[in-house]
C-alpha cells in the first residue's frame, strides 16, 4: 500500500482541493482522485526525509496560528502599503536557527515567506541562519525573537528533529 499512495495524508488533501476548487461531480472525483494518486508517485524521488510528527494537536495550533498571521499581516501590509512610503523601513535581519532538518528548515523559510511583509531570502550553507527580508523593520532584534518564538519554536515541538 505504501507504495501506491506514498503520502496518504497529501493525496487526500489533493484529492478534496480539487473538490473544493472544481465542485464535486463523477468525473470530476475520478479525475482529482487520480491527480492526488499519480502526483506525489511522480514526484516522490524529490522529497526529502520528512520527520515524524510528535505533536498532532501542536500542528493544527500552528497552522491555524499562520493563518491568523497571514490575515493579520495581509491587513498591515496593505495599511502600510497605502500609507506614506517614507514611513517603511525595510531591511535585511539574519535569524539564527536552531533547526538543523533540512524539511523542518523548510517549512520556517515557507512560513516567513508566506506571511506578508517578510520573505526568507537565504539559508546559509551551514544551515545556521536564515537571512528574512522584511517590509517594515523598526527593531531588528524583535523581528528575530518573533521569528523564532511564533514559528520555529513550535516547529522544534511539533516535529521530531
Amino acid at each position: 500500500m505504501k507504495r501506491l499512495l506514498p503520502y496518504p495524508s497529501l493525496t487526500l488533501v489533493l484529492w478534496l482541493t480539487w473538490l473544493l476548487l472544481n465542485g464535486f461531480s463523477v468525473g470530476h472525483a475520478l479525475l482529482g482522485l487520480i491527480l492526488a494518486v499519480v502526483l506525489p508517485l511522480g514526484t516522490r524521488p524529490f522529497w526529502p526525509q520528512v520527520p515524524l510528527v510528535r505533536d498532532r494537536m501542536g500542528l493544527l495550533r500552528f497552522v491555524l496560528r499562520v493563518a491568523k498571521d497571514i490575515l493579520l499581516a495581509n491587513l498591515a501590509v496593505a495599511l502600510k502599503v497605502l500609507g506614506p512610503v517614507k514611513d517603511l523601513q525595510p531591511g535585511f535581519v539574519e535569524v539564527p536557527l536552531d533547526l538543523r532538518d533540512s524539511f523542518a528548515i523548510t517549512v520556517l523559510t515557507s512560513t516567513v515567506s508566506l506571511t506578508p511583509g517578510t520573505v526568507s531570502a537565504d539559508v546559509s550553507e551551514d544551515r545556521t541562519r536564515l537571512l528574512v527580508h522584511a517590509l517594515h523593520v523598526e527593531d531588528p532584534q524583535a523581528l528575530v525573537a518573533e521569528i523564532k518564538q511564533r514559528y520555529e519554536g513550535p516547529i522544534k515541538e511539533i516535529f521530531e528533529c
